[in-house]
């Protein structure tokens, strides 16, 4: 599509088309807190690593089992995930459990006098941002007019990245204990904000429950906006599924389904092997590697440009689409990793030293910048809308036990890979990047301006 074409789009859908969006943007704010927990409960072990171990005289290890647990309860999070919103609902209990998982770890981590209870509290908002990670994209999908599916979807990796950025910037002026209220302050506004809005219209008719359903979708569009046409289309499609047999783990595999599941699984698996947790939970240090004398530049300046550039990623997602969001953005992960294998590689020689510190800045932060924009949030985009609504549960927790168990190998790895070789360590991730690319292009369709019916359909036909 043309750039004229794509100007002539609305950002916003027009009076009498969407109705109000109000609602829609009121639900989507409060499930985007739990996005915002995510990013601070991930960033929270790069710039607090020398005050932790200091202050309970931790040693590497210990501090490294603290930075990687937090996958492990994530993995569990994300195989409870898909059942646990199936079964009590998206808003639910899903996100209520999440929640309180959540505040459980942050205050353990608070009052933490040892490794055992820092490990015990970052298992915790592990366990909770696992099925955050799940459930707040689906339940974004399953709300939105199809015009704004994409934008505010992203707002899921917008505040994500802005829980970084609030952990790297705010790391690095209060102390470990006072950095615990970023998390914990929005994890009670989020079960707060779950009284004030509706449940997800597709799983009220999903679960049979139809005059909630009709009332939700109501209140999502808009007192005044008629939703007959979109109540039948969500009423046909799910009718349509519930009379194929009950999905299991096993039925990704079938033919009807292998296309999603491909997808997700790839998508997923590319954005952790780029490196990114690798990364951004040793930022820090990996800076102080490159040659700085501190890692508190590199990691504040990380986190200024995130929260932009994902907001940047939101407003083109539904105008430029998601293929070339992920080809934008995997181009430039490749071109960051080659600058940072650059420069440790120039380190290592002893050459154009003086230079090699502010290459490896700029490397980084290039990746970090092309990763927000495209290779963060587009995959839990498309996660959220190519799986039918009967398997969306299990397909949904499978991609999402996949992202986190490849989140933990790179960072239980990264210091290891770090140690046999700084250079070499990048230019694998270069090498990722560049499959990445070839996978994108054969394998992952567009689904801008698409229902969720539609895309579902379109997925279906092709793997039969």
């Amino acid at each position: 599509m043309g750039a004229s074409s794509c100007a002539s789009e609305p950002l916003l859908p027009r009076p009498g088309g969407d109705g109000s969006l109000a609602m829609v943007i009121a639900s989507t704010g409060v499930a985007v807190l739990g996005s915002f927990v995510f990013g601070v409960s991930i960033g929270y072990s790069a710039p607090t690593q020398s005050k932790i171990r200091e202050d309970l005289q931790l040693s590497l290890s210990e501090y490294s089992v603290f930075g990687s647990i937090i996958t492990i309860g994530a993995m569990i999070g994300a195989v409870a995930s898909g059942h646990l919103a199936d079964v009590t609902g998206r808003k639910g209990q899903a996100m209520r459990a999440s929640a309180l998982a959540c505040i459980v770890g942050w205050l353990a981590i608070f009052f933490a006098q040892s490794a055992v209870s820092l490990d015990f509290g970052r298992f915790c908002t592990g366990f909770g941002v696992g099925v955050f990670s799940y459930v707040v994209p689906v339940f974004i999908a399953e709300i939105a007019p199809k015009a704004l599916r994409g934008g505010l979807t992203t707002l899921n990796q917008l505040l994500v990245c802005t829980g970084l950025s609030v952990t790297y910037i705010v790391g690095t002026m209060v102390t470990w204990r006072m950095l615990v209220i970023a998390g914990l302050v929005p994890s009670i506004a989020l079960i707060i904000g779950l009284f004030f809005i509706p449940e997800s219209p597709r799983w009220l008719a999903k679960v049979g429950r139809q005059k909630e359903f009709e009332i939700a979708l109501q209140r999502l569009r808009g007192k005044d906006a008629d939703v007959s046409i979109e109540a039948a289309e969500i009423k046909e499609f799910i009718e349509t599924i519930e009379n194929l047999p009950k999905a299991g783990v096993q039925d990704l595999f079938n033919r009807a389904y292998i296309r999603p599941a491909i997808v997700g699984v790839g998508l997923m698996v590319f954005q952790q092997f780029v490196g990114i947790n690798g990364i951004l939970f040793y930022a820090s240090e990996t800076f102080v590697s490159a040659g700085f004398a501190s890692g508190d530049l590199g990691t504040i300046l990380m986190g200024c440009i995130q929260a932009p550039i994902t907001a940047v990623g939101a407003l083109l997602m539904d105008r430029s689409g998601r293929r070339p969001l992920l080809l934008i953005s995997t181009s430039g992960l490749l071109i960051g990793s080659l600058m940072s294998a650059i420069s440790f590689y120039l380190k290592i020689h002893g050459l154009f030293l003086e230079q090699v510190p502010i290459i490896a800045l700029t490397g980084i932060l290039i990746y970090i910048a092309s990763y927000s924009i495209g290779m963060g949030a587009v995959p839990w985009v498309i996660m959220s809308e190519i799986f039918p609504i009967n398997i969306k549960g299990i397909g949904g927790s499978f991609v999402t036990l996949v992202n986190w168990s490849g989140s933990w190998a790179v960072s239980f790895a990264f210091n290891f890979f770090m140690s046999w070789s700084s250079s070499g360590t990048f230019f694998v991730f270069a090498l990722v990047c560049a499959v990445a690319i070839l996978f994108i292009v054969k394998a992952v369709p567009e689904t801008k301006g698409k229902t969720l019916e539609e895309i579902q359909a379109s997925m279906n036909s092709s793997s039969t």
